[in-house]
C-alpha cells in the first residue's frame, strides 16, 4: 500500500512544479538528447497511444515539452523537451543519484547485489 500511494503522490522536480509519477516518467522517456515519436514513446512506456496522448497533453499544458510534425513522415508527431521539461529531467535524474548515494552509504558492496537482485527477480515477476 505504501508504494501505491507513493506512486500516485505527485513531487516537485524543478521549476516543472509538481508531477505525478506518470508524467515525470514520460518526461525520463523522452529524455533530453532530442525528439521521439508519439509511438515509440508508447511502446517505451508500455501504454497505449491513448494513454500517451493524455499525458502529453498535460505535460503540453504544463509547457514541458512541445509536439512538431515529423520531417520524414507526415502521419508522426515528434515531441521534445522544452528547456523547463529538460530541468525536469535533471531534477529527476538528480533524485535516482541521490537514492543510490545513501543506498551506497548505509550498504556494502555484496548487499548492494543482492538488493539489486531482488529488484530484478521482483520485475521479472510482475512481468509474467
Amino acid at each position: 500500500m505504501q508504494l501505491r500511494r507513493l506512486e500516485r503522490h505527485p513531487k516537485r522536480f524543478g521549476d516543472a512544479g509538481l508531477l505525478t509519477p506518470s508524467e515525470i516518467h514520460t518526461i525520463e522517456a523522452i529524455g533530453d538528447e532530442g525528439g521521439v515519436r508519439m509511438s515509440e514513446l508508447a511502446g517505451r512506456l508500455g501504454v497505449t497511444k491513448g494513454a500517451v496522448t493524455q499525458i502529453v497533453s498535460r505535460l503540453e499544458e504544463k509547457e514541458l515539452l512541445t509536439r512538431s510534425p515529423h520531417p520524414h513522415d507526415s502521419r508522426a508527431t515528434v515531441l521534445t523537451l522544452s528547456e523547463k521539461g529538460k530541468e525536469a529531467f535533471r531534477a529527476h535524474e538528480d533524485v535516482h543519484d541521490r537514492f543510490y548515494e545513501r543506498l551506497r552509504a548505509r550498504l556494502s558492496d555484496s548487499e548492494i547485489d543482492i538488493f539489486e537482485k531482488g529488484l530484478r527477480t521482483l520485475i521479472e515477476s510482475l512481468e509474467d
